[in-house]
């Protein structure tokens, strides 16, 4: 699934494809926010971590899993 984090004082959000399920995403994102972490860590795909600091947090955006289109269209 996509996630997209957008970061305080950054031109450019940070988007990533996570092999983590909504309800884990979800819940890091809320310990992060109320506080019991002073890091938000997310995992992608690839197994590389993404790492934000939670004063950073301007918003996190969970999107449904995405799903590879295959072939080409034709019109």
């Amino acid at each position: 699934m996509e996630v997209k984090i957008g970061v305080q004082h950054a031109p450019r959000e940070i988007v990533l494809e996570s092999g983590q399920s909504v309800e884990e995403v979800e819940r890091l994102v809320s310990e992060a926010l109320a506080g019991k972490t002073q890091l938000l860590s997310l995992q992608d795909e690839k197994g590389r971590k993404v790492l934000v600091p939670t004063d950073r947090l301007a918003y996190v955006e969970i999107g449904e899993p995405t799903v590879r289109k295959v072939g080409f269209g034709a019109l």
